[in-house]
């Protein structure tokens, strides 16, 4: 009987290990950038980075015909939020006009309308134990 209650006991606690280290991708497209200049930068965030860093994973992609796409993986399950620059002059940054009003173009998942700095809430997304596709828009 002890015999049997530890292998049950192994086989939980494995599936929860496994369940754990489940790990997803998120495919991000952006299908209307203006121009094929520069290259467009792809940022993930969690709450605490949103804003304050460059995000637990990022990268660049290169605009062919108007259209950029990225993926990130071994992302964990959790609450994300996802912000683009079209960083058209290729100097890694944003680029604001003297009112501090952004020269490039930008977006956030869940394509939020706003006016004023973004919000992790109105970009945020759950990722669970499926592989996400998202579209954003400038």
């Amino acid at each position: 009987m002890k015999t049997l209650t530890l292998i049950i006991a192994l086989v939980v606690s494995t599936l929860g290990i496994a369940q754990e280290t489940s790990k997803q991708t998120i495919t991000v497209t952006i299908d209307n950038v203006l121009n094929n200049k520069g290259q467009v930068i792809f940022a993930l965030h969690n709450q605490k980075t949103f804003m304050k860093s460059n995000g637990v994973q990022s990268g660049a992609s290169s605009i062919k015909d108007g259209k950029a796409t990225i993926t990130f993986s071994n992302v964990s399950p959790g609450t994300y939020a996802i912000i683009v620059l079209h960083d058209e002059n290729s100097n890694q940054r944003m680029d604001f006009e003297p009112g501090g009003m952004p020269k490039e173009a930008f977006g956030l998942s869940n394509n939020p309308m706003s006016y004023g700095p973004p919000q992790f809430n109105d970009a945020k997304f759950e990722v669970t134990d499926k592989d996400l596709d998202l579209h954003i828009r400038f």
